[in-house]
């Protein structure tokens, strides 16, 4: 298996929410970077994106315009997942949460990456180790958990599949401290990992307060970055990643774990209306234009 010094080129599939965030910061940290979506019009949402982050980047004067121009740079996007994938060292796979298309896009990378090459998924609640059984590498697969926005938090969650070798979570635990993040390991590929667990347990009783007319979302949301010291309270963490994926993952974990993560009749509701959180403009709070 290749290390981390023989990383240069970097396949990020899927340039959604998530998606932008990660590419961008793996190309600040001087990986050469490929997007891959399945429309132009996509991919040109995702540079649009990246540049206006770059920009909020420079205006701060966390780096210069020319550091900012260089990320730019190293920055390419393709609809041609084979041959993007043919010449890739490393692929982190941040599709849409539905475990058939992942499976489809890490199958057919499979046929097309060097055998060397490692799978790290993006997923925040399919198993690892199912998603690694359908590649011909399921040693070279493993999780890669970010956070929105990508850029920003410092946390990558790293959960390791059955089949996952020593060597492989070396590897993207060192790639992780190349991007600039912190690390936690999940040893166990149960369902929603660490951190979906938690989250989706707080979100959850949160959207009940409100629910049941205790409190208004904002102060449900104040109320958890005054007396505990979140940066954001859960409320807007579930806006920011989108309605529709955390009610995906609030009914898997349903399934698994029973009736503590039902998901509630306003969360069901908002996504029916198609009020998603900040992607459309309007979730629990409203955010004006759709980002």
């Amino acid at each position: 298996m290749s290390g981390i010094q023989d990383i240069r080129r970097v396949a990020v599939i899927g340039g959604g929410v998530m998606g932008n965030g990660i590419a961008q910061t793996v190309a600040q940290a001087g990986f050469e970077v490929t997007v891959v979506d399945i429309t132009e019009e996509a991919l040109e949402r995702t540079r649009t994106r990246i540049g206006k982050s770059l920009d909020r980047v420079v205006k701060k004067g966390a780096q210069t315009r020319e550091q900012a121009d260089a990320t730019l740079a190293r920055l390419s996007t393709s609809t041609d997942l084979e041959a993007t994938g043919a010449e890739a060292d490393h692929v982190i796979e941040t599709v849409v949460e539905d475990f058939a298309i992942k499976s489809d896009v890490l199958r057919r990378l499979d046929g097309v990456c060097r055998d060397e090459v490692i799978f790290a998924s993006n997923t925040s609640q399919f198993s690892i180790t199912s998603l690694a059984a359908v590649t011909g590498r399921p040693d070279r697969v493993i999780g890669s958990h970010w956070f929105n926005p990508p850029p920003v938090m410092k946390l990558i969650e790293i959960i390791r599949a059955l089949q996952t070798s020593d060597e492989t979570l070396a590897t993207v635990i060192a790639l992780a401290e190349q991007y600039g993040k912190e690390t936690v390991v999940c040893q166990k590929d149960t369902p929603g990992f660490i951190t979906s667990r938690l989250i989706a347990h707080l979100a959850l009783e949160a959207a009940r307060i409100v629910e049941e007319g205790i409190a208004t979302a904002d102060d449900v949301n104040r109320a958890c970055q005054l007396a505990f010291n979140h940066a954001m309270g859960p409320l807007h963490t579930m806006d920011l990643s989108g309605l529709d994926t955390f009610l995906k993952v609030s009914d898997a974990l349903h399934t698994q774990y029973g009736e503590r993560f039902l998901p509630t009749q306003n969360l069901r509701s908002l996504v029916a209306a198609g009020d998603l959180g900040h992607k459309t403009g309007r979730g629990f709070s409203d955010y004006g234009e759709a980002s």
